[in-house]
């Protein structure tokens, strides 16, 4: 077994254990790792660590020298379940008709450049995962379906029939009689948070008067899987159908028919075993008994294969949403976060937690702190003083196996970077006026030195941030509250004044307007908090909050010194009375 030098983290681990099961079940080929996308609707964040678990594991493998295909199974024949709330170009009255379609059948949204909904919601995604430096193998189920690929596989589910029936029958219950229904209130976010998944249905198949079938048709008539089956002929493979929605039916030879597919608690089960996967994690909803990769670990024999080893994964959150569903309007994408954060930051928050912790993505302005939190880390990790995890996990960001992801040449502080965004409104010479005198003694040439990070924090600002909490300088002095001060606001106002040539830039200035309110109380501006009395920090809140009124005309706004520098020398003498 292939050993790494990373062992403290959970992706070198699982490389070790789906190394050593490649190597015992198919010796010598490419070791399979797997993930499984419904795109019914945008692909979100959540359905995103589907993809990551398995492609850090993959990449990881790649890295020691082992060929890997990361197959990504695009559950585009899936039905189409519910139309998703707050779609441009879709509405009910548009495509309700369509439920029970395949997705590859039903149109796009209005005004789409793709020919149906399944390649619409996977093109943004199979964009995303390129800035991501994903590696994958695209596998559409509605070709493999179509085309009879799963031919045999289907035939010979319909053979063991009674062999899959009793092995779900293990887990289909009845409600006892005369138990109460539960009043636990019912979480549709966490219902439906398997949408974007294969398993959003947990579809077994179903038994009537002719017995049970794990293959489901869609109607020759309308498209719709609104089928039941009637009578299935083994030796001639003659299946008989009626349509339960608009009453056709038909006999087919299911040898020669490609118009439907396995029901997805047999369908899973069978690819694992046709693609010989050994790796796919599954979320916490598919783990539980009688779900599907439960009981996908007792039908996958029926065909010959061995279950997946398979992390259960937790849900991914956004700072201050629920948990997400693609089935509502509005939950972020993997290109919504791609907008604000560089992939090396995305790549990160994946890789740094175990598939079985939650955490959440921040579109707020958690975000500032999260970026502060990568820069410390990068800085240890080129110092060399950073934990082997960390480094690990900042390894896995910032490169994969085929190089290393594009970065920002200058990484400035992203709050920086957000409030000179904020302050100069778009206007790129005055932003890189503000950013090259951030460091007078290596100042930035060009505002492409500090991109992408810029355009991304210049986005989170357009985007995220409410119009009420954007800044907005003012244009004249506030006389009226210049007129009203006392003489020690007065003399702070001029002591920073008095400073400002001497200390212009991002340092230089933070020393100063930290230092005015100790020098006033009769102390050093280099004094540190362990020399100053409580009051100090009071005295320090006070004169920020007089600086943002007369400035910006609020209580708080971007860090003063990027302000400063983003107002200008000339213009903060003005305001402020000078």
């Amino acid at each position: 077994m292939a050993q790494s030098t990373e062992t403290t983290d959970w992706v070198s681990r699982f490389a070790d254990e789906v190394i050593e099961e490649s190597e015992r079940r198919a010796p010598g080929k490419p070791v399979v790792v797997a993930s499984g996308l419904s795109p019914s609707g945008p692909i979100h964040l959540g359905n995103l660590r589907e993809v990551m678990t398995p492609h850090l594991v993959a990449d990881e493998i790649r890295r020691r020298g082992y060929q890997v295909r990361h197959l990504i199974s695009w559950d585009d024949y899936d039905r189409y379940r519910k139309v998703p709330k707050g779609i441009a170009g879709v509405s009910d009255e548009s495509h309700l008709q369509h439920i029970g379609k395949p997705l590859t059948s039903v149109p796009a949204p209005q005004g789409s450049s793709y020919p149906n909904w399944a390649e619409h919601f996977k093109a943004a995604m199979v964009e995303s995962l390129a800035e991501l430096g994903v590696e994958f193998d695209g596998i559409s189920q509605t070709a493999q379906y179509t085309s009879g690929v799963y031919r045999e596989q289907i035939l010979h589910a319909m053979k063991h029939r009674g062999d899959i029936d009793a092995v779900l029958a293990q887990y289909r219950t009845k409600p006892k009689a005369g138990a109460k229904k539960s009043q636990k209130p019912v979480d549709e976010a966490e219902l439906e948070a398997a949408e974007g998944s294969g398993a959003a249905a947990e579809d077994d198949g179903s038994s009537g008067a002719a017995g049970y079938f794990p293959y489901k048709p869609y109607c020759g008539n309308c498209e719709k899987d609104l089928t039941t089956v009637t009578s299935y002929v083994d030796d001639t493979t003659e299946l008989s159908y009626t349509c339960d929605e608009c009453g056709f039916s038909e006999t087919v030879r299911l040898n020669e028919f490609n118009r439907g597919k396995l029901v997805w608690k047999v369908d899973w089960p069978m690819r694992w075993a046709y693609e010989g996967v050994v790796f796919e994690p599954s979320g916490v909803d598919h783990s539980s008994p009688g779900s599907s990769f439960q009981v996908g670990g007792q039908i996958v024999g029926i065909f010959g294969g061995k279950q997946p080893i398979g992390p259960m994964y937790a849900f991914v959150g956004i700072s201050g949403m629920a948990k997400m569903s693609s089935s509502r309007g509005g939950v972020p994408t993997p290109a919504d976060a791609l907008k604000i954060m560089e992939p090396q930051i995305l790549r990160w928050l994946y890789a740094r937690r175990r598939p079985n912790q939650s955490f959440k993505i921040a579109f707020d302005q958690e975000i500032q702190r999260l970026y502060d939190e990568w820069d410390k880390l990068d800085g240890k990790v080129a110092d060399g003083s950073a934990l082997p995890a960390d480094v690990a996990a900042h390894s896995r960001a910032v490169r994969t196996a085929g190089g290393e992801l594009t970065r920002t040449a200058r990484p400035l502080p992203y709050r920086t970077l957000a409030s000179v965004a904020d302050i100069t409104a778009g206007h790129q010479d005055q932003a890189l006026r503000i950013l090259s005198e951030l460091d007078p003694e290596n100042p930035l040439g060009a505002l492409d030195e500090a991109r992408p990070r810029y355009d991304k924090a210049e986005a989170w600002i357009n985007t995220q941030v409410p119009a009420d909490q954007r800044t907005i300088v003012r244009d004249e002095p506030d006389a009226e509250l210049l007129k009203s001060l006392d003489e020690a606001s007065q003399q702070s106002l001029r002591l920073l004044l008095d400073g400002l040539a001497e200390h212009w830039s991002l340092d230089g200035l933070t020393h100063l307007v930290y230092g005015v309110p100790k020098v006033q109380a009769g102390f050093s501006a280099d004094a540190t908090p362990k020399e100053l009395p409580a009051e100090i920090k009071t005295a320090q809140r006070a004169f920020f909050a007089l600086l943002y009124h007369l400035l910006v005309g609020r209580d708080t706004g971007p860090r003063l010194p990027t302000l400063l520098l983003a107002v200008g020398q000339e213009r903060v003498r003005a305001l402020l009375g000078e």
